[in-house]
């Protein structure tokens, strides 16, 4: 069985790709057709992605909320997602305004950074709805401190002793962690990913492979007015060895 850990990077989005933890490869698609073309025969693909969209109101995605509960000090990581209509924006400028029109608030320079990933993802999985039953919405945060027993990384992953708390603990649950980090930064860092988005995605793909599709959610919130969940799934072995 193969499982998949996706994170959005410079050149598309970067992907770990495990059948077990010693039978690896990974790769960078430009778009998000490609790698659903590439990876049909998946049992589990995770997404560093906001999937369901408000249309607008002063409330949050509930998910967005309750990750950031749980994520104490790393809950900055978990951003508001923008409302739907500023993904056709054609700037920050405007799709900051349209996000304040409709919900009250601005949109943050991270968001739209990904506006453009987002629509990618949303237009594909409207045109393909079948693939919801692979295709899953995670946050690399969450993901790293579930499989660190509930305990949020104390470390901001943009810099080294974040890099290395996060690695060290990857390394207790999949020993090709060091080769599959080690490969992609000699093939793609710089050039087509950062730092992060391997440990993001090489997390993902040892949640989905760990979790055998036998995912929890923060929330089990309603489908978005396009038919789409807002929902951050995550594994967690404390629940399982219950």
């Amino acid at each position: 069985m193969k499982y998949v850990g996706v994170d959005g990077c410079p050149a598309g989005w970067f992907a770990v790709i495990l059948n077990e933890p010693d039978d690896w490869r990974i790769t960078v698609y430009p778009n998000i057709s490609d790698l659903w073309k590439d990876n049909t025969d998946a049992a589990l693909v995770l997404m560093d992605i906001p999937i369901g969209l408000l249309n607008g109101g002063t409330e949050e995605r509930a998910c967005d909320i309750e990750a950031r509960q749980l994520l104490g000090e790393r809950k900055r990581s978990v951003f508001p997602a923008p409302c739907r209509d500023a993904l056709d924006a054609p700037s920050h400028k405007t799709a900051s305004e349209i996000n304040w029109d409709r919900t009250g608030r601005g949109l943050s320079r991270q968001a739209w950074n990904i506006c453009s990933k987002i629509k990618q993802v949303n237009d594909f999985l409207r045109s393909n709805p079948a693939a919801l039953l692979v295709l899953k919405e995670t946050h690399p945060e969450l993901c790293f401190a579930k499989l660190n027993g509930d305990k949020p990384m104390e470390h901001s992953k943009k810099k080294l002793p974040g890099y290395e708390e996060r690695l060290k603990l990857l390394r207790t649950i999949c020993k090709s962690s060091d080769s599959i980090a080690e490969k992609a930064i000699h093939e793609h860092y710089r050039k087509d990913v950062a730092k992060d988005d391997i440990l993001d995605a090489l997390v993902l793909a040892v949640t989905a492979l760990k979790s055998k599709g036998d995912l929890y959610s923060v929330r089990e919130d309603k489908l978005d007015s396009q038919g789409l969940p807002m929902k951050i799934h995550y594994y967690s072995p404390e629940k399982m060895n219950r």
